[in-house]
């Protein structure tokens, strides 16, 4: 069996120290740009090239994000971005955007992809297209089962979460950060909106909640199942946290090492109470096994905070303006962090103990008194959220050292030939002309304890051989050269191990195709429900896309009408001479080469380049992402008559497994609820926004609040070359319907 990888994330170099000492197989980050955390402090060219060298002395892969959606203003940029990557001998990158991964795979035949979990990689079938696309490894979904993760059987290298932080919704497939503040989460910069309180209302009554955050996710921890996921046969355990600590990195990366290490050495696997709490004093939101192994809403979210919470520190026994008494269930220290029941909070500055004496450390069961500097006035109880002891513990890196064996040959009239291996890679180096002795003859061991002297280095010789003659003569100087001289050539060869760089051709941007205004404009749209379709059809529009299968089905005999596929599919239907609107990649893959196929805004589609992978699928009109402006077509260059275009309608903003319905109205004890068919849900934000909650089958989609309206813009978008023009609709009755059709029609 081959041992799983254990994968790391690093914000800065420090992160990546901690990740490389403490046992990483690999670690990711990102450059300045183009990386899904685009707030995190990354890596600047120089920084790049210093982390691949070090990660690579000490075996350690390194895979650079290029996860984000591209514009197709940025793409000569972002090649020549990779092709720096490539030429610095980077080990793979994780890219969202199919459009670049097919550039990539033409351009650097040799690179190495992964598909990001931003790609919404859910099935066999989304996989499947992305392999054809030539990528080696997949970022599963965080939703996916494991026996869902067993059942995958594409002949591909499969990744997931096993640590850190859990996104409510499918990656990839949220626009709640972009839509409200135009920060997208697509180009790494989501504002966490999914962390934010609101309100949930049944109709227009408001329900009352046990918890404000009706969105928040615990945090994901599996430590305690490791043999489960490794008999699962994944490729390679992804640890989430780049915008996290260096100390949250070191210490999760050295004990998820400790426990894949006893799984393959046949220890016991025992996760002690210690080290569960040093897990959760570094972060957590409450831990969950995810949807890995569970399905219950209530054990995946934690509604009543966003913020980390740490461990039970205590309780608080007294309270007044000068002084707060703890009684404590954790030791206290002093420079520690902690908060309270109302969520206020505060590092330890001075620390006393019942005496009043001023000390660096409060044992548990004993009494500490800190200063009221907040103003405290009630709190039944305190938590400790920053464990200065333990942060100051995981700095204390112990360097992990490369066992080496050296062979040294000294022989009278010859140059000395030192060998070195480090079991994969072997160097030679010559020294001086050995002589025999004139006085005193240098001992073995005398040059065997200088050879082996290799000090501040990442090499630990665990063998040394010696070959020599008798009654010979060594400097101390030339056997320091020696080593050294052999060590450098060592760590270069490490440094450099990818074996050859090979760039098959240069991105070169499409030629400006002529435009023609000789176009038919086409009024396509989304309708739910019969009444809206008999209108459609009543108005003669052009494609209509229905995404009720048993409406479909009753009006499949007219040419336009589309079925709109499922956001997640487990079983995809067989199609054949349909029309299909495939809202994600497994739909393009099962269904374009036999189906009329539309693809969807969901695909994320910004660039040329994922717009003419589609068209090469067989894919027939591509849905713009709605996140794409008008300045941002202006870049494109050719087929955008091919192009549909979002001019109307309420999007949605997320799609998620957990369901905030359930939730609220079952106490999370179920995995669906059907109530929502009959009565109205919604989400209501600080501002008063109201944001419907549609549950169908195993996914819930929290909707926009409000319609986008780009009307005003048809004549721009004509002046494109566009020609197909999308409303999307919500709950519209006949008489809105058609007065957005006709508003559309006066600017044609």
């Amino acid at each position: 069996m081959k041992k799983v990888e254990l994968l790391s994330p690093v914000g800065n170099m420090e992160s990546l120290y901690q990740a490389v000492h403490n046992g990483a197989d690999a670690v990711y980050f990102s450059g300045k740009k183009f990386g899904a955390r685009k707030y995190a402090n990354n890596f600047d060219y120089d920084e790049i090239i210093k982390a691949i060298k070090y990660c690579h002395l000490y075996g350690v892969k390194v895979y650079v994000t290029v996860n984000i959606m591209i514009y197709e203003k940025e793409f000569e940029e972002v090649i020549k971005f990779v092709e720096f990557l490539h030429e610095n001998n980077v080990d793979a990158l994780i890219v969202q955007d199919f459009g670049l991964i097919k550039v990539l795979r033409q351009i650097f035949p040799n690179l190495e992809l992964h598909a990001s979990t931003q790609c919404h990689n859910h099935s066999n079938e989304s996989i499947g297209f992305l392999k054809s696309l030539g990528v080696s490894r997949v970022v599963l979904a965080r939703e996916m089962s494991l026996e869902e993760i067993k059942n995958i059987s594409v002949d591909i290298e499969k990744e997931i979460f096993v640590h850190g932080a859990l996104c409510v919704s499918y990656s990839g497939c949220c626009l709640f950060s972009s839509m409200n503040g135009g920060r997208s989460g697509n180009r790494g910069e989501c504002v966490g909106s999914c962390r934010l309180p609101y309100k949930f209302y049944k109709n227009d009554r408001e329900v009352k909640t046990k918890g404000k955050y009706l969105l928040s996710t615990k945090s994901l921890c599996t430590i305690d199942k490791i043999d489960k996921l490794i008999e699962s046969g994944v490729t390679s355990f992804k640890i989430e946290g780049r915008m996290k600590s260096p100390e949250y990195v070191g210490y999760v990366t050295k004990l998820y090492r400790q426990k894949i290490d006893d799984y393959y050495n046949g220890n016991n696997f025992v996760v002690t109470l210690n080290e569960k709490n040093n897990l959760k004093k570094l972060y957590n939101r409450e831990f969950t096994l995810g949807f890995l192994f569970e399905r219950n809403d209530k054990e995946i979210m934690n509604i009543k905070t966003s913020n980390h919470i740490g461990t039970f520190l205590g309780k608080v026994i007294y309270i007044d303006k000068r002084i707060i008494k703890i009684l404590l269930e954790d030791d206290l220290y002093q420079e520690d962090g902690i908060r309270f029941d109302d969520n206020s909070g505060m590092i330890i500055n001075k620390l006393y103990d019942a005496n009043k004496k001023l000390v660096s450390v409060v044992h548990s069961n004993d009494i500490a008194i800190i200063e009221n500097k907040i103003g405290l006035l009630n709190s039944k109880f305190v938590r400790k959220t920053i464990d200065s002891n333990l942060i100051k513990k995981i700095r204390k890196i112990c360097e992990k050292k490369i066992k080496i064996t050296m062979n040294l040959v000294a022989k009278v009239g010859l140059p000395l030939k030192l060998t070195i291996s480090d079991g994969v890679n072997t160097v030679i180096e010559y020294g001086d002309i050995v002589n025999l002795a004139i006085n005193s003859p240098i001992n073995d061991d005398r040059i065997k304890e200088q050879i082996i002297k290799l000090g501040n280095t990442p090499f630990e010789c665990y063998n040394i051989m010696l070959e020599k003659d008798n009654n010979i003569f060594i400097s101390i100087k030339s056997l320091n050269e020696l080593r050294r001289f052999a060590i450098d050539k060592l760590i270069e060869k490490r440094e450099y191990y990818v074996p050859h760089i090979v760039k098959k051709e240069s991105y070169v941007s499409l030629e400006k195709k002529i435009k023609r205004n000789d176009k038919v404009l086409k009024i396509n749209i989304l309708v739910r429900n019969e009444e809206q379709l008999k209108v459609a059809l009543k108005e003669n529009l052009n494609n209509i896309y229905i995404d009720n299968f048993d409406l479909y089905n009753k009006y499949k005999n007219f040419k336009n009408v589309f079925y709109r596929t499922k956001r997640v599919e487990d079983n995809y239907k067989d199609f054949n001479n349909n029309n299909i609107l495939a809202t994600e990649t497994g739909a393009v893959y099962k269904y374009a080469h036999n189906n009329i196929v539309v693809t969807d805004y969901f695909l994320n589609v910004a660039n040329n380049a994922s717009l003419n992978c589609l068209i090469d699928k067989g894919v027939s009109l591509v849905t713009l992402s709605v996140e794409s402006t008008i300045d941002d077509l202006l870049s494109f260059n050719v087929n955008l008559d091919k192009l549909e275009i979002i001019i109307y309608g309420r999007v949605e903003l997320m799609i998620t497994k957990y369901c905030p319905i359930n939730m609220i109205e079952n106490n999370g004890d179920k995995i669906y609820t059907k109530k929502s068919l009959k009565n109205n849900y919604y989400l209501k934000d600080q501002y008063g926004n109201m944001y419907p909650i549609i549950c169908k089958e195993q996914v819930t989609s929290i909707m926009h609040y409000k319609n986008i309206d780009l009307i005003s813009n048809i004549n721009q978008y004509k002046s494109l070359e566009i020609s197909n023009f999308r409303i999307e609709l919500f709950d519209e009755k006949e008489k809105e319907i058609l007065n957005i059709i006709n508003r559309i029609r006066n600017n044609f």
